[in-house]
């Protein structure tokens, strides 16, 4: 922690020494149900309108909150409630949880003591406790947990806040001496040798930051400073909050006086400047940080596997990527190991991932990277981009992840993202936009992680703000923030210009069998699947007769021609439309003008022979396995 803010009492997140494990330590409910909220007569009961047998009722229920709570009872609000296991009760269910706008906020001061507990005994507080006694006397106070752990006597007390204003957490909503009191009994036993925390638990999740609420009980704020500077520890962690469930879940940054709020505030003033984009940060980290997916190159991110894969990656999805990533590694396991290759190699292990230019600039970047880095991958964005096959996003990817420069990487999953989030008009495929999107992000991204960042960003854009169909805005944590999804407009965005309508080509492909050997022919070195192979083909669509005509204007005897089905490959910019003949061949035909066709064994693809998918609706009546089959992924067109 910079000693500046140590001394004035900003607690960040990344700082706080306990973290919750692995598992999960749940206060959960049984009997849930669904209402609305009419009114609060006192503070202990309230008004709710529930379902009975398809009809409304209004029912009398216990409020298990006695503080005001009064931002969150708001007439018609969507209240749970749980029914009472006590038949002798005048009510019969209590309020747990309300839903305020996109937040559900559980309000059952009860609850905050129930989830620690369970919280303190699983380890989350730390994995060395050897006993947690609630409800423990200190003298003449009482804390509500004593825990004992790597030989040091604790006392913790729990503080729930459920009152909340854009993202900033306050407590307490009502004045309370007793709070006060319990700080300064901290700072009594501190000075006596114990440890000692407040931890404050907040009953919902993804806010930016908890503050004493001096507007309402100024003498707790500065009894909270006071207690800092003595030495008691003040940790504050949100929940993720289900009717059912609340769960102990992530640090939350504090701002313990008012100087700090201040200095809390201008960050996210700055951040939300023009751009809007500076309160995703927190909760798209925390959302990354639970939910990202255990992928091979993010494992182990050393520059190459990031840059091998990140340009594997380019128009191609995740899942059709990792067997294809590994294999390669295996085969090509450095970048002196991809310089040397021999391009049938590269093609061949490419096969099936499609836009092959990528595996050509890869190599040639590797051979860049041999002569003039001494084979040792450059570790910033501008000499990256000197590389052959790297843009402004592969370099920024690699320079964050690799790196940790804090550029941002900018892809159409970020764009998508941010043009929702903002409800951007603009087009997402004009390079101004694009420009303007990465100059965005790199005011806002967090510079201690910003390979995470760009990666979250990439992640939610593949995973929750999907490309087709719906988003998944109810698992988004940033659905708060966005625009479209407060208008209702997610699909409408991102926009694109209208593209240009493709050329369709078409094609009569000849699968040509000689005794048991077929027929293939090497593509140019240039163009559209350049050095790959293919079948041997004729341009238009043909007839049987045909074909006939066209193989014995070649010296070849067709013994039979065969109808096989049609077929269609969507390239960028054209399409094939294909049609297809299995052709036997008299072994004694003398050919003449054929000089570029191989004879093969179709057993010999498997190894040698790069066939590009596009012919993949033909290779089968071969038993040719291409890539993609090979690996049983998915691939994106080539």
């Amino acid at each position: 922690m910079r000693q500046a803010d140590r001394s004035r009492g900003i607690v960040r997140p990344e700082e706080i020494r306990y973290r919750q494990g692995d598992k999960i330590f749940r206060m959960e409910y049984k009997h849930i149900i669904k209402g609305r909220f009419l009114e609060r007569p006192n503070r202990f009961i309230a008004r709710v309108e529930i379902d009975n047998d398809g009809e409304p009722k209004a029912e009398t229920v216990h409020v298990k909150n006695t503080g005001r709570c009064l931002e969150l009872l708001q007439r018609d609000a969507c209240v749970y409630l749980e029914k009472s296991g006590n038949p002798a009760r005048s009510t019969a269910y209590d309020l747990v949880a309300v839903q305020k706008g996109e937040r559900l906020v559980n309000m059952d001061s009860q609850a905050p003591n129930r989830a620690v507990e369970e919280w303190l005994r699983g380890g989350g507080f730390r994995p060395d406790v050897t006993l947690v006694k609630p409800e423990a006397r200190y003298g003449s106070s009482r804390f509500d947990f004593y825990v004992e752990a790597g030989g040091e006597r604790i006392f913790v007390e729990v503080k729930g806040v459920t009152l909340e204003e854009e993202g900033v957490v306050r407590f307490p909503d009502a004045p309370s001496e007793r709070a006060v009191k319990h700080v300064e009994e901290l700072i009594a036993a501190r000075r006596e040798g114990y440890r000692a925390f407040v931890l404050f638990i907040i009953q919902m999740e993804d806010v930016l930051y908890f503050t004493p609420n001096r507007d309402t009980h100024p003498e707790f704020a500065l009894a909270l400073e006071k207690a800092s500077r003595a030495g008691v520890e003040i940790l504050a962690y949100d929940c993720r909050v289900t009717p059912e469930s609340m769960t102990v879940n992530s640090p939350v940054p504090i701002a313990i006086s008012e100087e700090d709020a201040a200095d809390i505030h201008e960050t996210l003033r700055k951040n939300l400047g023009k751009n809007k984009l500076g309160a995703i940060c927190i909760p798209l980290l925390k959302w990354y940080d639970k939910s990202r997916r255990i992928l091979p190159w993010r494992e182990l991110p050393t520059p190459y596997r990031v840059w091998v894969s990140e340009i594997m990656l380019q128009q191609t999805r995740v899942e059709a990527v990792k067997p294809y990533f590994e294999r390669f590694m295996k085969a090509l396991p450095d970048i002196g190991a991809l310089a040397e290759a021999e391009e049938e190699e590269l093609l061949k292990l490419w096969e099936g991932l499609g836009y092959y230019n990528r595996v050509r600039n890869l190599q040639k970047g590797a051979v860049q990277i041999q002569k003039l880095h001494g084979g040792k991958m450059p570790d910033t964005y501008e000499e990256l981009l000197t590389l052959s096959g790297i843009g402004s996003y592969t370099a920024g990817a690699v320079a964050s992840i690799a790196f940790q420069r804090p550029v941002p990487a900018v892809d159409g999953n970020v764009l998508r993202v941010v043009a929702r989030l903002r409800q951007d008009g603009r087009y997402i495929d004009d390079i101004k936009v694009k420009a303007a999107v990465e100059q965005d992000l790199k005011e806002i991204m967090p510079h201690d992680r910003p390979g995470d960042f760009n990666q979250a960003m990439m992640e939610i854009g593949a995973c929750v703000c999907i490309p087709n169909g719906a988003p998944l805005c109810g698992d988004c944590p940033l659905a708060g923030l966005c625009e479209s999804r407060k208008h209702g407009t997610q699909q409408e965005y991102p926009k694109k210009q209208p593209k240009k309508a493709r050329k369709i080509e078409y094609k009569t492909v000849l699968i040509v069998q000689r005794g048991d050997k077929a027929a293939i022919r090497k593509r140019p070195g240039k163009g559209l699947l350049a050095g790959m192979y293919e079948f041997p083909s004729i341009e238009g669509f043909c007839t049987a007769e045909e074909v006939a005509k066209y193989l014995a204007d070649k010296g070849w005897k067709a013994l039979s021609i065969e109808p096989l089905e049609d077929a269609k490959h969507v390239f960028t910019h054209r399409e094939w439309h294909m049609k297809g003949y299995m052709v036997r061949v008299d072994d004694s035909s003398r050919q003449s003008g054929m000089t570029d066709w191989l004879y093969i064994e179709p057993e010999q693809t498997m190894e040698k022979y790069p066939i590009p998918s596009a012919y993949g609706a033909y290779t089968k009546y071969l038993s040719i396995k291409l890539g993609n089959t090979r690996y049983q992924s998915d691939e994106a067109p080539i």
